[in-house]
């Protein structure tokens, strides 16, 4: 199996070929892009003043709990799917992807990196703020924490996972629960192009097609449904969760963090497309799995003090 230097080669030579690897003028990286730029703030400021009150913001303890605390404060924000496109339906180019940041309305993954982010930012200091938020944001969201275009984003939450895995931000719980290897191949956006716009330009698209095969060698690691039960007291609040799927192609269909109510129930905290708002779920993690249409299982990851 390469090593993972050997598969991000692997990756930018492909990109150097498809001319993807930009001059000085294009990766100059664009603004940081918001719909709501001081509510946005405005909401920051506020998790973060509650994270250091309620002593979420020290360096030295356990990252999930201020995770899933800033997460909790994001209960009831309206859910928004293609934030992250948005300025390729306006006409963008995919090689100048700006870091898109919204903290008024979420999708799934947008909310397990704010969540992440805004803890991470809490434990910098009370000088730490906005443009923290937004450096913490763009390490987690593109490969080896460089904003490079439409292509450098780490569209598969697998690779998101083992990315941050690799890079100290999180540690990948699947090994340790007794997981399972799924090493089906990811091809779900080069076989389905018309479903994403940055796709139309030849060039992402060749880089996006290398970005799969670079990620052949690397399995994910599922707990398969019918396991959960027997692991989940080791799972902790303000653990991501993905939901595996047996879909051809695909790794993941929803996201999430990991939520214990008062009791030490075990739910999920989550941007659900149904549901319109963040909400924690009525039911269990195994049940809410279990309901799950063609799902495989999880893929469990803790966040670090990185």
């Amino acid at each position: 199996m390469p090593d993972p230097i050997s598969r991000r080669s692997l990756f930018r030579y492909a990109a150097l070929s498809a001319g993807l690897m930009m001059s000085d003028r294009l990766a100059a990286a664009p603004l940081i892009q918001s719909t709501a730029p001081e509510t946005d703030r405005e909401r920051l400021a506020r998790w973060l003043r509650t994270l250091r009150s309620e002593g979420l913001g020290d360096p030295s303890g356990p990252a999930g709990r201020a995770v899933a605390r800033a997460a909790e404060l994001a209960l009831g924000t309206p859910y928004k799917a293609y934030t992250l496109e948005q300025y390729l339906v306006d006409g963008g180019d995919p090689r100048r992807e700006p870091l898109t940041l919204h903290l008024d309305v979420f999708d799934c993954v947008s909310l397990v990196e704010s969540a992440i982010a805004a803890a991470r930012t809490a434990a910098k200091g009370v000088r730490a703020g906005w443009e923290d938020f937004a450096g913490e944001m763009e390490r987690m969201r593109y490969r080896d924490g460089v904003r490079n275009g439409y292509a450098s984003r780490l569209h598969y939450f697998s690779e998101w996972i083992a990315d941050g895995a690799r890079r100290g931000l999180l540690r990948d719980l699947g090994p340790e629960l007794s997981a399972d290897e799924d090493r089906r191949p990811l091809r779900f956006m080069t076989e389905h192009r018309g479903s994403y716009p940055a796709l139309r330009d030849d060039a992402t698209f060749a880089a996006i097609g290398a970005m799969e095969r670079a990620l052949d060698d690397s399995p994910r690691h599922v707990i398969p449904t019918a396991r959960i039960p027997e692991v989940q007291d080791r799972i902790q609040s303000g653990d991501v969760l993905a939901f595996a799927t047996s879909i051809a192609g695909l790794d993941v269909t929803h996201t999430g963090l990991a939520h214990r109510d008062g009791g030490g129930v075990l739910r999920v905290l989550h941007a659900p497309l149904s549901g319109g708002a963040v909400e924690v779920s009525r039911s269990t993690l195994p049940e809410y799995v279990a309901a799950i249409r063609r799902s495989t299982g999880i893929l469990v990851a803790r966040p670090l003090r990185a």
